[in-house]
């Protein structure tokens, strides 16, 4: 019986994820364009995770944005320097709370990154598919740009 159970606590022991597989990492950034502000990355998986940002709605004006995406990486290209994620997700903003004319949009984003090796950087694009409900109506947009995260 002592054997069997050695066995089985062997084998639970070798089947559960490694650290290097199952990596749940943070990154605080920034993102500049459309939304501007600080980038919070929270890793809850190998391959998913949480992205909040919170600043401003563009770089031309100070609308108040903030949004939460959950992110899903479905395919990494491996090279000798850097690892290129792509990622796609779903999840919701809301601006103009500060000003008191809230708004809210629905995002789709396609994120492509690009994460050093040999530094915990990331560099990061990112296009998403918006519908924004302001005043009762609702209009498809476009979001963008550029980040930069450090991971720790």
């Amino acid at each position: 019986m002592r054997k069997l159970i050695l066995a089985v606590l062997v084998f639970v022991a070798g089947s559960t994820a490694t650290p290097s597989t199952a990596r749940a990492d943070i990154g605080i950034g920034i993102f500049l364009v459309q939304p501007t502000g600080l980038d919070l990355k929270l890793g809850l998986g190998a391959r998913s995770g949480l992205d909040i940002v919170i600043g401003v709605e563009n770089i031309n004006n100070e609308v108040s944005y903030g949004h939460v995406t959950y992110l899903l990486t479905p395919f990494i290209a491996h090279g000798s320097d850097v690892i290129v994620p792509f990622r796609i997700g779903i999840g919701g903003a809301l601006f103009g709370l500060v000003e008191d004319n809230i708004g809210a949009k629905l995002r789709v984003p396609l994120e492509l990154g690009f994460r050093f090796r040999r530094t915990p950087l990331e560099i990061y694009g990112e296009i998403a598919f918006c519908i924004t409900f302001f005043n009762s109506n609702a209009d498809f947009e476009l979001d963008g740009g550029i980040g930069l995260r450090f991971y720790f």
